[in-house]
């Protein structure tokens, strides 16, 4: 049985245009223009000069004008082309023009410098040199040399003038480039510690709730419903730790695309929630009247509340605390202060990575605030956090 071979389609044929080279046309016009301009200006300049006549004038200076093609690539040649038709013919714009691109083209300053003295000898010296002698020392002759000097350096000066201008654009594009680049990473940097802190306190105050709710399983009475009401606690509050677990780790996960909200983020009013479920011997006084502060105000302030209870649970966990928090012109004030440990309920034994007090500072730095916190003489300790007013964040 003959066996058939697959079907390969046959190839585009070479004359075929790629498919990028038609995507942009004004783009190819624009190029073909400016480089078909100069060499139009060199043809008419040749011809309004040497005439419709053949001769070697005429072939020197279409020469000078063709060679116009390569001037951004090879400028030194094509000024080396066009110096004849300058010298012999008399022809002014090829010279000038490749002497212009030599200029812009080459970083070199000499290089530009002796093109420049090529071209002004070219426009002084007569033709044939053996007439050199015959040329007196007045009025016409200097004038001769200062216009030959002015337009070689003019083409010079103009070329050199184009490469620095464009080195500085590229120089300022580079400077936004880096500017931005670094205004990206300061952002990042500042979204992570944002991202560090919440579940720094998120996280350190539900493990901290557990632990204590373990303990509390631990030493009490092997009563059945004790067992299933705290077994239970613990349940809630290590399913509400992984959902905050969730929710930061889909902001890490959102880098460079719209990230998921975390609302409801916590209140002033969720303080009371809070505070009866901390298991501390609490007593809070917060304002009777809702204020007008900004949700990173009330944030900041319930993050203080909640970040120095997880504190007494680990190191004082059988000291009273007490938590004031009130208006203070215009902006939020939190007082937090604990008594000296009783001794009455052993200490978690939870680590301790000493960024808690840290990540409370920076949070009222980031709101132009004030945080203080240290010892009290009979043994406590004080949070004291103050934030101003502030409408938007």
């Amino acid at each position: 049985m003959k066996r058939l071979r697959p079907r390969i389609p046959p190839r585009l044929p070479r004359t075929f245009p790629r498919p990028g080279s038609l995507r942009n046309p004004s783009r190819r016009t624009r190029a073909l223009g400016r480089a078909a301009v100069p060499v139009g200006i060199a043809v008419v300049d040749g011809l309004l000069v040497n005439g419709f006549g053949t001769g070697p004038g005429l072939w020197i200076a279409l020469a000078a004008a063709g060679a116009l093609v390569l001037r951004r690539r090879c400028p030194e040649v094509v000024l080396l082309v066009g110096l004849p038709g300058m010298y012999i013919g008399h022809l002014a714009f090829a010279p000038l023009i490749a002497l212009y691109c030599l200029a812009d083209r080459r970083r070199n300053v000499v290089v530009g410098a002796v093109g420049a003295v090529a071209v002004a000898l070219a426009q002084f010296l007569p033709y044939p040199v053996t007439d050199l002698p015959e040329l007196a020392v007045d009025r016409e002759t200097l004038i001769m040399a200062m216009d030959s000097c002015v337009l070689a350096a003019g083409a010079l000066v103009l070329g050199r003038t184009a490469r620095v201008r464009r080195e500085r654009q590229r120089e300022l594009a580079e400077g936004r480039e880096r500017e931005h680049r670094l205004l990206a990473e300061r952002t990042l940097s500042t979204e992570r510690a944002w991202l560090a802190r919440e579940m720094h306190d998120v996280v350190a105050h539900q493990v901290s709730l557990i632990s204590l709710q373990a303990g509390a399983l631990q030493v009490g009475e092997p009563d059945a419903a004790t067992v299933r009401s705290t077994a239970g606690i613990v349940r809630e509050l290590s399913a509400k730790t992984l959902t905050e677990l969730q929710h930061m780790v889909g902001v890490l996960r959102a880098a460079g695309g719209p990230a998921p909200g975390l609302d409801p983020q916590p209140r002033l009013t969720d303080l009371p929630a809070l505070v009866r479920d901390c298991g501390l011997r609490v007593t809070l006084a917060t304002p009777d009247t809702p204020g007008h502060w900004s949700q990173a105000v009330e944030r900041a302030a319930y993050r203080t509340v909640q970040e120095a209870l997880t504190n007494v649970r680990k190191h004082a966990p059988g000291a009273e605390v007490d938590i004031r928090v009130q208006p203070l012109d215009g902006g939020l004030r939190v007082d937090v202060r604990n008594t000296a440990d009783d001794g009455s309920t052993a200490p978690l034994g939870l680590p301790g990575g000493g960024h808690g007090l840290i990540g409370l500072r920076e949070r009222a730095l980031l709101l132009d605030g004030t945080f203080d916190a240290g010892p009290e003489p009979d043994g406590g300790f004080r949070i004291q956090a103050v934030f101003p007013s502030r409408q938007t964040f």
